[in-house]
């Protein structure tokens, strides 16, 4: 598979929806994940990240102009133990709860299907890191109706054991924008990852569409000791 510039990809792509990418540093010593949302309409608009615990949540930036908090407020990073939970909307609250009680990330999933936003039937994306001991893994899943179709769930789960340095996956909502907007197809794909945070943070930001991104987490966890760096950026501040 051809490893992609991700930036490039982000600005040949003005509506990705909403992504995640998960890899590794170019140096080989952190997990890298970063989270994006962007919105069409003035509710999905109205949103900021603010800080939650260990993780991140969504939050109205007007609470006057929240017309319907489903599918728009929820926390899309949690972390349980040495694991980083990443996903585009209450699902991660499943996974984190299924996985608390021993079962696995892709059984978690089994309980949920894509959103219930007709006629786009918005992929349910998710990913999970695990860093212990200097080593990392990680999956990534998407949830989708087939084809637009709701009467059939399709479950597609990516895991990627040792990555090598440098290298990420990056998998996202929609083809591009449309109406209805197409749901992403094919593998996740493969993107280079770099080693300082604000490069990336800024890289990222600046290749999303102007009108169309609100916000942007990325987490850098450094492999040896455990420790995280993140970084929030919000359209609306």
């Amino acid at each position: 598979m051809e490893l992609l510039n991700i930036y490039n990809e982000l600005k040949s792509n003005p509506y990705p929806g909403r992504g995640i990418v998960i890899g590794k540093s170019a140096d080989g010593k952190s997990a890298v994940t970063a989270y994006f949302i962007m919105g069409r309409s003035v509710n999905s608009r109205n949103r900021v990240f603010v800080e939650d615990g260990d993780g991140i949540r969504t939050q109205a930036y007007d609470p006057s102009k929240l017309s319907d908090p489903h599918l728009i407020i929820y926390a899309p990073v949690r972390v349980l133990g040495n694991k980083t939970i990443v996903t585009n909307g209450d699902q991660t609250d499943t996974i984190y709860d299924l996985m608390n009680q021993q079962q696995t990330f892709e059984q978690a999933l089994r309980t949920r299907e894509f959103e219930d936003d007709a006629p786009n039937y918005t992929p349910r994306i998710s990913g999970i890191i695990k860093a212990d001991n200097g080593k990392m893994n990680y999956a990534m899943s998407i949830l989708k109706s087939a084809d637009g179709n709701p009467d059939s769930c399709q479950r597609y789960t990516f895991a990627y054991s040792n990555p090598l340095a440098g290298e990420g996956h990056f998998i996202h909502t929609y083809m591009g924008d449309g109406n209805p907007l197409p749901s992403f197809e094919g593998e996740p794909k493969k993107v280079e990852i770099p080693n300082d945070i604000d490069e990336f943070t800024d890289g990222l930001w600046n290749a999303l569409n102007e009108d169309n991104k609100v916000s942007l987490f990325v987490r850098f966890i450094d492999l040896a000791t455990g420790e995280t760096k993140s970084r929030i950026v919000n359209k609306n501040n």
